[in-house]
């Protein structure tokens, strides 16, 4: 039998609403939107209020990026922000990098698993305290000279370029797509930079290209009208938002906002509210109060209002990736420290039992009536205590063993660290000059940013050249070397640290190395010989054969033959005999019994001087306790191994007296204090 008349048409009533459901679902995310309409923030249907914070994927080893989103998340956000790292990316000209540190499709995914929204700064430009600001150092070379973050034409073709390998990989996580990502920056702050408009209104033409036009673009500015004047462009329905200080009463100036945006899309949003700030070397560690922090964001929050913790964790500049600023003029400089921790809620090693973090965490649940997550247990850290180090070698006995041959290069003037491929780190330049019987007074105009200066007889004793003084590029230019009586030229060694590019401000465009001329006594010094000091593999130092670089007078002291395990004794305590002024290498060891005992860490440099630091051939960054503040480098449990784990340290001065270093729970800001 047959179903019956009424059934059928029951049927005929059901199936467009199946249809419909169908191609709903077969749609999948089609419904899925955020916009800005009447002044708020909508997703999906309904109003949206952004509480968000900066967590920048490449501060973090990626074994902690979901630890750190969890406790993000824990706090009482639903929207994470980074920046995204041109340098990183691209660190050569055409060579891409997304993996590790900078996968960050990887990372993207994660926060969309934790469930949390995303926008992303994609620069080309992004200041951060970053070097650079975010541009790889390679733009530093291009002849005739670019103009970063302008309409110059060959930049533009580079940003094009980059945008079109990085875009078309974020653009299946846009939020319409089905993705986390609900707005995408343009530019950072340009506001405060320049007020080139056809260079934004490119940059937005590329990114439309390639993420459509669904997606909301945003600027953020300072709260000022100069920088809204400058750096908003409203003409192509981007939106403004705005940063400020927050000891500045928010609601004036989402106000003020509302004049750069189209009439209803000016929903109230501080993209950066300032947890905390920035640390230069030599300065005391920057802190904001708890409280005071906790009011400003209430200010904002409990109006409906949205905002966005710069940093809600600020993590570490690992490496040589630190920024600078500068003041009134370019010499004015000031390196970032390794530690990004920013007094930031979620501290540089995870810490969430702070002050800072229930302080704000309790502001958000009462204005936002987001529910509040158990906290996040604490990350256990270790102290492995103390640990001796050995001398491996004075940077003159091994330059050539680190210093590609392909890459030295001769030159009648010092060339840029940039020029020489050199973009990060150290480069010793080396030229001779005829001495007088009196002393001498060296002359460098232009040395970004810090060189140290050793002389040596040209036919005497050049693997111990002396130490004669420090040329900073925020001091004075002059040093005065002493005579060495020799019969023959005197030869003039100068070791050159890139501290850090310049990320803010009009001196952007920040090459490293001697850029001016070099004299001696008035006269100009030609015929350059120029090493890069290659770092990449510093684990394998202590496996050279330094008996076999030593001078015919430094082997005469050891014999190499008979009890090798002896003689090499012997060798090593010849070479740590006597802590020199001198750029040298020390080894160190300690051992880890299981996996279960791997834990966070900070190795402390009391008593040391000035360098870098290697943990099983990664990275973790400069050390400067002779100036502080910082005194301790961070060390992520990730880094280390079960069994033998290996530090090397590059010291450019001399090391601790006891050669010895230690490896404590906590971190210590009090150096230099």
């Amino acid at each position: 039998m047959g179903p019956s008349r009424s059934f059928q048409n029951l049927l005929l009533l059901l199936l467009p609403l199946a249809l419909a459901l169908c191609s709903a679902a077969a749609s999948g995310e089609a419904s899925r939107r955020f916009w800005v309409e009447n002044d708020t923030f909508w997703k999906d249907g309904a109003p949206f209020q952004i509480v968000g914070g900066d967590v920048h994927y490449f501060r973090i080893v990626p074994e902690y990026w979901k630890d750190r989103l969890l406790r993000a998340k824990a706090l009482g956000l639903n929207t994470i922000q980074t920046y995204v790292p041109w340098n990183l990316h691209e660190p050569k000209p055409l060579s891409w990098e997304f993996k590790g540190f900078t996968d960050i499709e990887s990372y993207l995914r994660l926060a969309h698993e934790l469930d949390m929204l995303v926008m992303l700064r994609v620069g080309p430009y992004i200041c951060g305290e970053w070097d650079l600001g975010g541009f790889p150092p390679w733009l530093l070379t291009i002849e005739p000279t670019i103009e970063l973050r302008s309409s110059d034409s060959t930049y533009l073709s580079l940003v094009d370029r980059w945008w079109g390998v990085l875009l078309p990989k974020i653009a299946p996580l846009l939020y319409s797509n089905g993705g986390p990502i609900i707005m995408v920056q343009i530019e950072n702050e340009f506001g405060s930079f320049g007020d080139d408009k056809n260079y934004l209104h490119y940059l937005v033409e590329v990114a439309r290209r390639y993420l459509g036009n669904d997606i909301m673009l945003y600027t953020t500015d300072g709260g000022a009208i100069g920088n809204l004047k400058n750096g908003t462009i409203l003409q192509d329905d981007v939106f403004a938002a705005v940063d400020f200080d927050t000891g500045s009463n928010p609601w004036p100036i989402f106000q003020l906002q509302k004049e750069y945006n189209l009439p209803g899309k000016s929903a109230p949003l501080s993209s950066e509210f300032y947890t905390g700030w920035l640390t230069h070397w030599g300065e005391r560690i920057a802190t904001t109060d708890a409280s005071s922090t906790a009011k400003a964001l209430k200010r904002i929050l409990c109006r409906n209002g949205s905002a966005v913790l710069y940093m809600a964790h600020g993590g570490t500049n690992f490496g040589f990736y630190n920024g600078a600023n500068t003041g009134q003029n370019e010499s004015d400089y000031k390196a970032d420290l390794t530690s990004y921790d920013y007094d930031a809620p979620i501290r540089e090693y995870g810490d969430v039992h702070n002050a800072k973090y229930k302080a704000l965490r309790r502001v958000i649940h009462e204005c936002t009536g987001i529910p509040l997550l158990q906290l996040p247990s604490k990350i256990e850290r270790a102290s492995y205590g103390l640990v001796e180090v050995q001398k491996v070698a004075s940077l003159f006995d091994v330059i050539h063993n680190i210093s590609d041959a392909l890459k030295v290069a001769f030159s009648e003037q010092p060339l840029s660290m940039e020029l020489m491929g050199q973009m990060f780190g150290f480069l010793l330049y080396t030229s001779e000059y005829q001495e007088k019987h009196s002393s001498s007074i060296l002359s460098i105009p232009k040395v970004h940013d810090r060189a140290q200066v050793f002389v040596s007889c040209s036919h005497g004793d050049v693997r111990k050249p002396r130490y004669v003084g420090i040329v900073e590029r925020w001091s004075s230019k002059t040093l005065q070397i002493p005579s060495l009586s020799c019969s023959s030229n005197v030869s003039l060694y100068i070791l050159v640290e890139n501290m850090g590019r310049v990320n803010y401000g009009p001196y952007i465009f920040d090459q490293k190395g001697i850029l001016s001329s070099v004299e001696i006594d008035g006269i100009i010094l030609r015929h350059w010989k120029m090493h890069p000091v290659s770092l990449n593999a510093v684990g394998n130092l202590s496996k050279l054969q330094l008996i076999m670089q030593m001078t015919d007078a430094e082997a005469s002291k050891v014999s190499i033959y008979g009890d090798s395990e002896n003689k090499l004794q012997d060798v090593s305590l010849y070479l740590n005999e006597g802590i020199s002024e001198e750029p040298a290498f020390y080894e160190g060891h300690f051992h880890i019994d299981s996996e279960s005992e791997k834990k966070d860490t900070f190795i402390s440099f009391r008593g040391w001087n000035k360098g870098v630091a290697f943990v099983n051939n990664f990275n973790i960054g400069r050390f400067w306790p002779a100036i502080g503040p910082q005194c301790a480098l961070y060390v992520p449990a990730p880094i280390l191994k079960p069994g033998d784990n290996v530090i090397v340290i590059f010291e450019l001065h001399s090391p601790n007296p006891e050669l010895t270093i230690k490896l404590v729970k906590d971190p210590d800001f009090t150096c230099g204090q």
